[in-house]
């Protein structure tokens, strides 16, 4: 009898050893660490696209002045563009080792319909890469046949697109200070767009298909950030594989998946245009050489793929809204980075990208400032639960 409650005190001291963290902490400081986890990943991510956005208009602008593109004819000028488009998904690869290093809590057993669930995974997965690739490819036709101000501004369109499918497919939520960080970012993104070396002359800009191309590119990618997060708050969370949780490792699995599908569009596209027997000669041509220029196209599909885990995390973590706010507020970063780097004919760091620059730091405040009332509101409706709960 003396043994067994002795392995009884035993178990029950053990059982308390082995409870997990979350478990022990109280509520109010679990929803403390949470939020300061939830601020980490926030800033993480948003240091991913602000870093990948300025690599890649780093790195394209290397890429077509090597490439002389300026030397072309009007046929010449617009190859390319599916090799572009599978640049900017084919290093996914690089994700899976990743991915595997991150933790996933113990999958939930109770999860119903998982079989269901994960067909409609894969069906979404499918619909992302489809529609990745389509903006990929339509966004490459865009920047060629038109000078990259006019792009930019009608690119701007993406972010409009994306608080009209918001409001419809996620039922966000506007405030005074979003809307108020919406159109400076508007403006901040129409004055500080940076020089782009792959615009054709002006004899061959092509005003009315370039603004289709774009226009439909920007439609795609509104769509494609209001899916995203379709998937992580229906389904993802729902699945048995992370016990009803939201971790990172969501993040990384659907832009290995996403990227995965949008990667054999581009390569289909590559094959059946004819595109790849041009790739030879492409790097023929570069000034640099043929290791620069593969080189530069492997720095390309890296930074792209930094700039996609950044801006599919901040869906993640925040919404598609902030993820292409975030985006879009990269422009006058990388006009100061492309203006330092490179020497345009009459291109400075103007008094309007100074002031698009400065907008851009109270566009990112005044939504900072919402997402902190958010959590405050959180902390203090724990605090009313457990005095009610106290009396």
């Amino acid at each position: 009898m003396e043994m067994t409650e002795a392995s009884k005190q035993t178990t029950t001291h053990e059982h308390v050893q082995n409870q997990e963290p979350d478990q022990i902490l109280s509520p109010r400081r679990l929803l403390q660490l949470k939020q300061k986890k939830w601020w980490v990943g926030v800033a993480l991510c948003m240091f991913l696209v602000l870093l990948g956005d300025c690599l890649v208009i780093l790195l394209l602008n290397f890429f077509y002045i090597q490439d002389r593109r300026g030397d072309y004819n009007k046929d010449q000028q617009y190859k390319g563009t599916w090799m572009q488009a599978l640049i900017q998904n084919a290093a996914f690869p690089i994700l899976i080792p990743i991915f595997f290093i991150f933790p996933s809590p113990k999958p939930n057993q109770e999860t119903n319909n998982t079989r269901f669930i994960s067909l409609r995974l894969i069906l979404l997965y499918f619909s992302l890469g489809v529609l990745v690739a389509g903006h990929s490819k339509l966004y490459a036709l865009g920047k060629l046949y038109s000078n990259y101000g006019f792009f930019l501004l009608i690119s701007a369109s993406q972010l409009i697109f994306t608080l009209i499918f918001t409001a419809i497919i996620n039922r966000f939520k506007f405030t005074r200070w979003i809307i108020i960080s919406i159109l400076l970012t508007l403006v901040s993104y129409s004055f500080g767009s940076p020089q782009f070396a792959g615009e054709p002359s002006v004899r061959e800009y092509i005003y009315t298909i370039q603004a289709w191309l774009t226009f439909s590119a920007s439609v795609a990618f509104a769509l494609t950030l209001c899916l995203a997060q379709v998937g992580f708050e229906k389904l993802l969370v729902k699945t048995k594989r992370y016990g009803n949780k939201k971790v990172f490792r969501m993040v990384l699995e659907m832009q290995i998946c996403v990227s995965f599908v949008a990667s054999l569009v581009c390569l289909v596209g590559l094959l059946v245009s004819g595109e790849y027997k041009e790739l030879k000669g492409d790097s023929k041509r570069f000034k640099k050489g043929e290791t620069y220029y593969v080189l530069s196209l492997v720095g390309l599909a890296l930074s792209w793929q930094v700039w996609a885990v950044g801006l599919v995390g901040l869906v993640f973590y925040v919404s598609g809204v902030f993820s292409n706010i975030v985006h879009m507020c990269a422009s006058p970063l990388m006009a100061l980075i492309v203006v330092l780097a490179f020497d345009f004919m009459d291109d400075e760091f103007s008094w309007h990208r100074i002031g698009a620059l400065i907008g851009i730091v109270f566009a990112l405040g005044f939504y900072f400032y919402t997402l902190q009332r958010k959590n405050k509101k959180k902390m203090v409706e724990l605090n009313q639960s457990e005095n009610i709960v106290e009396v």
